[in-house]
């Protein structure tokens, strides 16, 4: 993330013309008191060139001493104007290349600190709407900004994403490099939010040759998509089009009940859709029994809705899927 709101171009060419200003200057300088320089060589009076020759090595410190000031007036002139355009110049030289070094040598120690403590954390590929949308209900479960990377080829989505604290990583998450930059085999989920289908299976696959054990969850936008996504690897698919064309038809019929999914989907806000697992004092009772609406119990990797025979007893290990409402510091 760049400290400044100038670009990396703009201020290399603002400190190149900076330079040539003074190397110019001092020449110009030089050519107009031409008269109190001698050339040693003894080649008659400093033309522009010598005097341009004179300012080049005079402001480079290099100094061969083929041409010196001899009167008062011209060391005069030398101390009080080239010595400071020679400061000017070695100034804008050495700052830029130790502030190119210095900021190089930070921001890899920063990405060396962070791949070397980061683990468990979520890499969103693409972020655009469904990113955004993926990015905002993980910050409002809890997740910290530095446990999201956001994987995308757009600069300015980059942008956006940095400005709320998320690591960004430049690239096509195609690459396993690019995944491999992401900590992606380190990750505990990835998620698969790119605009176009055949991208998202390529990227799970790659997802999932870099990570066999990392969850993946990937959107398409049509659903004969789906079974491409699941043998790439996908861990969940979501169908983005017809999920919206539902939730489309529902609301010219029942309105509110797209209210309440709405609700349902919004962490921050209302009532929201967790995990847990179950505690001690649960364990062999039914989940329909419990102070908390239950919508399914997850055992081992699979799914069982609330009514399945298979959950009537709890077990150790089982994790409840419930309805909770959100905390008063959220609602606020």
């Amino acid at each position: 993330m760049p400290d400044s709101a100038e670009g990396p171009v703009f201020a290399l060419v603002k400190r190149l013309l900076i330079a040539l200003a003074a190397l110019f200057g001092a020449a110009l300088i030089v050519y107009v008191g031409r008269d109190g320089y001698v050339d040693n060589n003894g080649e008659g009076a400093i033309s522009f060139n010598d005097a341009l020759y004179y300012a080049t090595v005079s402001l480079s410190t290099t100094g061969y001493g083929d041409i010196v000031p001899y009167t008062a007036t011209a060391r005069l002139l030398t101390t009080i104007v080239i010595t400071p355009l020679r400061l000017l110049f070695l100034i804008v030289l050495v700052g830029t290349t130790v502030e190119l070094l210095t900021e190089r040598s930070r921001q890899s120690f920063r990405i060396q600190r962070w791949r070397s403590r980061v683990r468990d954390h979520t890499v969103v590929v693409g972020y655009g709407t469904k990113g955004r949308a993926a990015v905002e209900t993980l910050l409002g479960d809890g997740t910290e900004p530095d446990h999201i990377v956001v994987v995308d080829t757009d600069r300015a989505q980059l942008d956006a994403a940095s400005a709320l604290g998320l690591v960004t990583v430049t690239g096509n998450a195609t690459r396993s490099s690019v995944l491999r930059i992401a900590g992606a085999h380190h990750a505990s989920a990835i998620v698969v939010a790119t605009n176009r289908d055949d991208t998202a299976v390529l990227v799970t696959l790659t997802a999932r040759e870099l990570a066999p054990k990392t969850r993946i969850v990937a959107s398409v936008r049509e659903s004969e998509n789906v079974h491409l996504l699941r043998q790439s690897g996908a861990t969940s698919v979501i169908v983005s089009a017809e999920t919206a064309g539902r939730l489309l038809g529902v609301a010219t019929r029942t309105p509110s009940v797209v209210e309440v999914i709405e609700d349902l989907l919004t962490p921050d806000a209302g009532f929201a859709i967790s995990e847990r697992e179950i505690e001690e004092s649960e364990v062999g009772g039914s989940p329909r029994h419990l102070g908390d609406i239950v919508l399914g119990v997850v055992r081992g990797d699979k799914l069982h809705r609330v009514d399945a025979s298979t959950v009537d007893a709890l077990e150790r290990g089982d994790r409840l899927l419930y309805v909770r409402k959100a905390s008063p510091a959220d609602e606020d």
